[in-house]
């Protein structure tokens, strides 16, 4: 059996965790399974790196911060080998130029394109763990670039489908997917399995447990993904097509507070408004999330949409330089949001979910702001200060606890 087994930071924070890593992974070894070991870096040390780069230079390229950040899991794997090969395991380590992990020239945030499968099928060939970095890829001009926040979960699905894995394994510090966050909501339930939609819409809404695009290539290759606690042997959750689980009307709750709402007053009432704003927007790979047009006075409308927090000052920024093209009269911001999701596959056949979430909303005295929603989602935009008491009693609602 071939295994596809990520790693995430605080996984292998220090030596004691990374010798319990490398004693995990040559248990499974040594019961005959080939493996392949994706890491993150070591703890915060992403974070270090960040903030080295701006003491030296507020603003640095994304070119060169890519540089810098690929030597955090670099660090990772090559201390892994040496672990493994110290317990008597041969294991060889390999960066994302040495596998060839080709992606978008995007600097940052790339994608994935292909993977070179050659040399990691060489060295399984020869009864070696082979230990690899997540979250970096290389472009086309030979540059290293990385693949955002959360990157090494989908590293490691990619490389999963690109060999054919029996599954893929993500491990973190939790032991498994929750109906909500625990350290938030204390009686959450773990989940025994969920479906890669729900998955997917957890994970882009704010559940941290794993990255979106890790769902998007799981469910796209049919990865069996399986999340799981680094540090217990528990059972873990199975993210895979269909459950066979009774299904629940909604599977869990969600919080997101990286969200910035800007707003545009004034604009002229005419067709292609909201075309070229968000075209604007999309030629500057700015994400845009919850959008509300209102019908304005004096043959003017307000649009309102929601994005990234780290993306607020590129979108002002371009806004601003197009206002002549687009005519407001104002923009104003406010990250002082966070959005609040209910997901599940049941809701698609239960009309009535939306109301029951605003009644809870209601109840606890939560105001929402926008809304937004799918079929298997609903989502509200509310202060940020409300959000622990929005997810207790919607959670509590729906009847999701233990």
């Amino acid at each position: 059996m071939l295994i596809v087994k990520k790693f995430g930071g605080t996984s292998v924070a220090d030596k004691e965790r990374i010798m319990n890593v490398a004693k995990r992974c040559i248990k499974e070894y040594q019961a005959g399974h080939n493996l392949v070991v994706v890491l993150s870096a070591m703890g915060k040390q992403t974070d270090v790196l960040i903030d080295m780069a701006k003491d030296i230079n507020p603003n640095p390229s994304k070119r060169e911060l890519d540089m810098l950040l690929t030597t955090g899991e670099q660090t990772s794997v090559a201390l892994m080998a040496m672990a493994m090969s110290y317990l008597g395991v041969p294991a060889v380590s390999l960066n994302a130029f040495q596998v060839a992990m080709h992606t978008t020239r995007s600097y940052g945030n790339a994608r994935i394109k292909r993977i070179d499968i050659d040399r990691i099928r060489h060295e399984l060939d020869q009864r070696k763990i082979v230990i690899i970095t997540g979250f970096q890829g290389v472009n086309k001009y030979d540059d290293y670039t990385t693949l955002g926040r959360g990157g090494s979960d989908t590293t490691a699905v990619a490389l999963a489908a690109a060999l054919h894995a029996d599954k893929c394994e993500i491990f973190t510090d939790v032991d498994g997917v929750y109906t909500a966050d625990p350290r938030i909501v204390k009686n959450a339930r773990k989940m025994k399995e969920i479906t890669y939609d729900e998955m997917l819409d957890l994970a882009t809404l704010g559940a941290g447990v794993l990255h979106n695009r890790s769902v998007e290539l799981a469910k796209k290759y049919g990865v069996k993904l399986v999340v799981r606690s680094s540090m217990s042997e528990a059972e873990g959750t199975i993210v895979k097509e269909e459950t066979k689980l009774e299904r629940m009307l909604v599977s869990g709750v969600a919080a997101d507070k990286n969200v910035t709402r800007i707003s545009l007053i004034g604009l002229k009432n005419v067709p292609g408004i909201a075309f070229k704003v968000f075209d604007i927007l999309a030629k500057a790979n700015i994400n845009v999330d919850m959008i509300l047009q209102s019908i304005g006075r004096s043959e003017t409308k307000d649009i309102t949409f929601t994005i990234a927090q780290d993306s607020r000052d590129d979108a002002i920024k371009v806004l601003e330089e197009k206002k002549d093209l687009l005519g407001y009269s104002e923009i104003s911001d406010n990250s002082k949001v966070a959005k609040v999701s209910i997901v599940g596959a049941g809701m698609m056949s239960n009309p009535g979910v939306a109301a029951k979430m605003f009644e809870a909303l209601y109840n606890a005295d939560i105001n929402i702001n926008m809304i937004s929603t799918s079929e298997i989602r609903v989502t509200v935009l509310i202060d940020v200060k409300d959000v622990e008491k929005a997810m207790n009693a919607v959670h509590d609602t729906f009847g999701l606890e233990e």
